[in-house]
């Protein structure tokens, strides 16, 4: 690539951080003025992500190294199939968040929402491309910086509670971080992905212990991001308090936990990494599989919509867990396919949420209490989303679920897959049934001279409309998307072909110079 076509890399980051700069600065500009300029950034975006994705598929791996220095001691950014996958996904949970955000004016309430909102975006986009772990944490950090001020926009004491919860957790969650990026650069002086693989596999025998006891730290901070077992305890409530426009986005965020653990594990516990190698898969399967089951119980338990929502977010992780502990190119293929498919699903079942908790006089409780206008309407669209997130057919869910359940042979760690899978499905099938019968057939009629709430403004519903095609989307283009995902997972176990062309065939430093 040659002129400004070999920075497309980095663009997904920039784009969105220029935009939230001047955001900030114009913060006191009228409203509209803001969402233009927001939604124009998140359109562009798309468009960077669009010649982003042309230019993996011309070249399989597109690295950018910041400076021009060498990848071993510089900051690096690495595209590949799977980083463009949620790069796309992204942009749409994005472009839909803003529409319903204005539609629902979630927006209004405070002077830096969308400077916020454009923050987080550079901060997921950036977590998706570094291909260090220092940066890794530094996208991390930049991005719960901003959801911790999207989650309490609009303020009330819900929103304060769990925020105040969301934060200790995840400085927590930092702080075990950044400690073993430091035991990683200490043992290993290097913190490139490439360069880590390549020196764990023959990392001497007395750096042992330090470098499992880092993996295991990194395993807890994915783990505790990405809501797995038993470290999921936080999100139903943090999820259930946060502004609609906030949840879609993140939605996508748990994701980022798995994302996180496949990227990172792929490379710094493959196959040859030596100490490492039989570390983290059966680790994952099982914390997994015990996740799945206690989310389908907490969503039959739930009182309100929302919270059973959250627990579904937890369940859709722990299937993900499940599926990229089998530790193999098939599993992984499956669990993609799942991501995108309950990325969506819980994205526009938040959305819809919103418009219960706003329309029914008891709002999301799970109760006999208040009459809904426009049931009919509103009904058959949690139908169709129930359908999507218990994976039944005709959607992607059950197409996702049957790619796994036909990899993994019913005998052994296969036959806990089918089991737990089966089984929850049914669950969360029983805890949906039992919410729309409460919410949409048993409701009382609303007392005389009651006034109807308003009907969703037209950009809500857009933003559901978009949410609610891109799931079709799925189901119709399953095939294409399938071949997608089995030549990103395919590419992953490349672990050889990304320490050549990120590193090259120099020879490595042993240390970093000062």
């Amino acid at each position: 690539m040659s002129g400004m076509a070999q920075h497309i890399a980095v663009l997904p980051v920039l784009v969105p951080l220029i935009a939230a700069a001047v955001l900030v600065v114009l913060h006191r500009s009228p409203l509209g003025w803001r969402r233009f300029l927001s939604f124009v950034a998140t359109l562009v975006m798309g468009l960077v992500v669009a010649g982003l994705a042309l230019a993996v598929e011309a070249q399989g791996l597109l690295v950018y190294q910041v400076g021009n220095w060498p990848s071993a001691v510089g900051i690096v950014f690495l595209a590949d199939r799977l980083s463009v996958l949620m790069l796309a996904l992204l942009v749409l949970l994005a472009l839909a968040s803003q529409l319903f955000a204005a539609g629902a004016r979630e927006d209004a309430g405070g002077l830096h929402f969308h400077g916020l909102f454009q923050l987080q975006l550079a901060g997921l986009a950036g977590a998706f491309l570094t291909h260090d772990l220092f940066n890794l944490f530094v996208f991390f950090e930049v991005l719960l910086a901003a959801s911790y001020g999207l989650l309490l926009h609009g303020q009330g004491g819900e929103r304060l509670r769990q925020g105040f919860h969301y934060v200790v957790l995840n400085l927590v969650a930092s702080s075990l971080f950044l400690l073993a990026v430091g035991v990683f650069y200490g043992v290993l002086g290097t913190v490139n992905l490439s360069d880590l693989s390549a020196r764990i596999a023959a990392a001497p025998a007395e750096a042992v212990p330090l470098l499992r006891a880092a993996a295991l730290l990194l395993l807890a901070v994915f783990a505790l991001k990405g809501a797995i077992l038993p470290l999921y305890f936080w999100l139903p409530r943090t999820y259930a308090a946060a502004p609609a426009s906030a949840a879609i986005l993140f939605a996508i965020m748990t994701k980022l936990g798995l994302y996180a653990l496949l990227r990172v594990y792929g490379l710094l516990a493959g196959d040859d990494a030596g100490v490492l190698s039989p570390m983290v898969g059966p680790v994952l399967f099982w914390a997994g599989a015990g996740t799945v089951l206690l989310a389908a119980l907490g969503a039959l338990a739930a009182a309100k919509l929302r919270p059973l929502l959250g627990y579904l977010v937890v369940g859709s992780a722990g299937v993900l867990a499940m599926a990229f502990g089998l530790g193999s190119v098939q599993g992984v293929a499956a669990g993609l396919f799942y991501l995108v498919h309950s990325t969506l699903a819980m994205a526009a079942f938040f959305l819809l949420a919103d418009w219960v908790r706003r329309t029914r006089r008891g709002g999301d409780a799970l109760e006999r209490v208040g009459a809904m206008p426009r049931v009919a309407m509103m009904g058959g669209l949690f139908l169709v989303l129930a359908v999507a997130a218990a994976g039944l057919p005709p959607l992607g869910g059950f197409l996702g679920k049957a790619l796994l359940l036909a990899y993994a042979e019913p005998v052994g760690q296969g036959a806990v897959l089918w089991s737990v899978v089966l089984v929850a499905s049914f669950l969360t099938l029983l805890a949906l049934a039992r919410a729309g019968s409460r919410l949409f057939w048993q409701g009382r009629e609303a007392p005389d001279g009651t006034l109807p709430a308003p009907p969703p403004a037209a950009a809500e519903r857009l933003a559901l409309l978009l949410l609610l095609s891109a799931l079709l989307g799925v189901a119709v283009q399953a095939a294409t998307l399938t071949d997608y995902v089995a030549g990103s997972a395919a590419q992953l176990a490349g672990v050889e072909h990304y320490r050549e062309v990120v590193l090259g065939r120099t020879p490595l430093p042993t240390t970093v110079p000062n």
